[in-house]
This record gives C-alpha cells, structure tokens and sequence, in this order.
C-alpha cells in the first residue's frame, strides 16, 4: 500500500485485499469511499446438512465463516464492521447491505443505533428460489437490501432519472425482481461444486452501483467473496476496493475480474432530468438576446396574451410579475408554471419559452478549454 500527500495510507483502487474486513478497513484512509455494498455472513445457524426429497445433498452454506457461537457475538462482529466502514465512508456516501430473515433485523437496528439514516429497505425476488425441502415454512423467496446515508440530514447520490429510465419512464419500485445467480455466469470448480456459496448476480450488484454512485466513485465490498460488486463497479466505470479473507474465493474474483471489459465511456453517461440542470432565470433570456422586451407570450390555444418587459417580469391587462404569477392569475390557479405555460410566436407557430433555456444553457456552459 502506498503512502498518500499527507503522510497517511493511499487507497488501493481497484485490488481485491486478502485479510480481515475489520483490520483492513482500518487501514484505509478516512471518508475515502463513495459507496460500500456489503454481503456479511448471514448467521443461517444451520445444525445439520440439509437434503432434498430424493436424499441428495443440498449445497447449503455450511463454511466457518458464517458460524457464531451466539447472537451476542455476530452483533458485535456487525458492529465493528459497520463503524469501520463508517469511517471510510465520504459525508456524502452511502450504505448498501443485503441480507435475510436470519441477520437483516438485527444488522438495520446496529445500523440505525451507529447514527446511519435508512433511505430504503429494498427486496430482492427471486424468480428461480431455491424450495423449502421440509415443507414446514413458506419458500424463502426474497432477500432484504437496506440502503442507508450517513445521517439524517445528510446528502447522497441517487441517480433517479436513470433509475426511472431503466424503468420505461416509471419511477424505480423498492422490488426487484431478478433471478439467483446460475449458468454461465456462476463461478464453479473444476469439480463442478460452486465456487462461493451465495454468488450474487451481476444485474442485482449493476442497479445498486448505477442507482447510488457516479462514473469514477470508489465503490468498496468489505466481503468480497466472489468479486461481483467489483464486476459490477469495473463494469460501470467506478473504482473497486474489495476486501476478502478467504484466499481461494479472492483468487477466483482476481481472475474474474481479468476478463471484464468496461462500458464505453459514451454508454455511461446517465439519464439527468430537469433538477440536474442549472437554473436559468426568465431575465436571463433576454440578457442573452434569446427574447426581447415587448414579445407576446401566449397559452397554448392563444386565450390570454402577456408582454415581455426589459426586467424579465410579464404583464396583462390587469396584472403584471413573474412569469409564474401572471400565468397562474390568467388561469385562477393557485400556482402555474410558467415555463412550460407561455409560448412565444416563431416561423408561424407557438413555441414554448421553456424551449429558450436549452440555449441558454448552451451559451453558458463553459467552453472545453475551461473544463479541462
């Protein structure tokens, strides 16, 4: 690990760290991290092995790691791990961690006690789960996401209009409905049995890293395992910590990680949609030379007619102000917005004023010489 311009620890982008979560993230510089996705072990507290009907054997997760002696014990170790990565988190990062019925309630109440402020609590539907055997509960067909900021009034990133594009134009719903990790996509051993026992899905791990970071953020998986929120944040343009003690799964995801090929940089621009704009006032417009003082604005069906003044307010027969307020009096509404309201007179047709902003913009904007 290198040494940063002030003395202290450099962050290790894009590496997968063999070690434990706890004493690595230690060493990681403080609020150095955008967004951490975790997968901690679930505490299954499975006894005995299970088995299907016909007598085979199911594949469970039956690995020391996810064995504590009580409950006691993985609260603490949920503890630790979540003020670690509290530490490393910018102010404005945010929280991913996904569990099930076994862990999620106990690790959401740390969460909330360490001053951590809950967005969503977003499940996961299985399409293809796996049954219950037994036949003495309900299939466990779902997984439970907590998404968290740092704090109450505390920012963070949420790309929604490319949320609510990925969605035909709807707004994104906290279900996610995506299949179990399987086929191709599934890491195996040479012996056929899978690599990691709870591999997630690239899909489910691309939303959580498109929804909740931005192209170059430093993405960190404290439980590594296979690699996939490393696939993932690669995939996408992001930097990748991930921090993985079991030697031979974080082979696995190194090697994995060989052969994923980024997104253009092109297809990673995402969907932005008004509030991302910069504000441009109406006065704006005609100091730009875009409208003059005297134009006549219209409604759509040309009912009511205003005039432009030179201090960018409007005005009609019996009221004059913004072009919010004499749109709403015109109507007898309570609120109007005028952008989208008036329309000027163009090359024989009524245009939206609104239309005049893009090119405000436009003149704006920084030239490339001044972005560089």
């Amino acid at each position: 690990m290198g040494v940063g311009e002030e003395g202290g620890a450099s962050l290790p982008r894009n590496k997968i760290i063999v070690g434990d979560c706890i004493e690595e993230l230690s060493r990681l510089p403080e609020a150095s991290v955008d967004l951490v996705f975790a997968d901690p072990p679930y505490n299954l507290q499975l006894k005995n092995e299970l088995f299907r009907p016909n007598n085979s054997r199911v594949d469970a997760v039956d690995d020391d790691w996810d064995k504590f002696g009580s409950f006691a014990a993985y609260d603490k170790f949920t503890r630790e791990w979540l003020i670690a990565c509290r530490r490393v988190l910018k102010p404005n990062g945010s929280l991913w961690v996904i569990g099930s019925y076994h862990n999620i309630f106990r690790v959401g109440t740390i969460l909330q006690d360490l001053g951590y402020w809950v967005l969503n609590d977003v499940i996961w539907r299985k399409t293809n789960p796996m049954p219950n055997f037994r036949g003495r509960r309900f299939t466990n067909a779902h997984e439970t996401m907590i998404w968290a900021s740092m704090g109450h009034k505390a920012r963070y990133t949420f790309n929604y209009d490319s949320m609510k594009a990925l969605n035909e134009d709807l707004q994104m719903r906290s279900d996610w409905l995506f299949p179990i990790c399987s086929g191709a996509e599934r890491l195996k051993q040479e012996c056929g049995r899978k690599t990691h026992p709870t591999q997630k899905p690239e899909a489910l791990l691309r939303r959580v890293v498109l929804a909740s970071s931005h192209v170059g953020d430093v993405v960190l998986d404290p439980f590594s395992g296979s690699g996939t929120t490393a696939v993932a944040a690669k995939q996408l343009g992001r930097n990748f910590v991930g921090i993985e003690r079991d030697e031979t799964y974080a082979k696995a995801a190194k090697t994995r990680l060989k052969g994923v090929v980024p997104f253009d940089t092109e297809s990673l621009k995402v969907t932005k949609g008004k509030r991302a704009e910069a504000r441009i006032p109406f006065g704006t417009l005609l100091e730009l030379g875009l409208i003059s003082p005297g134009t006549a604005l219209y409604d759509t069906r040309a009912c009511h007619e205003a005039m432009v003044r030179a201090d960018g307010s409007i005005a009609c027969a019996d009221a004059q102000g913004s072009i919010h307020k004499v749109g709403a009096h015109v109507q007898g509404a309570t609120a109007c917005n005028g952008w989208t309201f008036w329309h000027y007179e163009a090359d024989g047709a009524l245009k939206p004023i609104d239309s005049l902003r893009d090119a405000a913009r436009q003149k704006l904007a920084p030239s490339p010489a001044q972005q560089a």
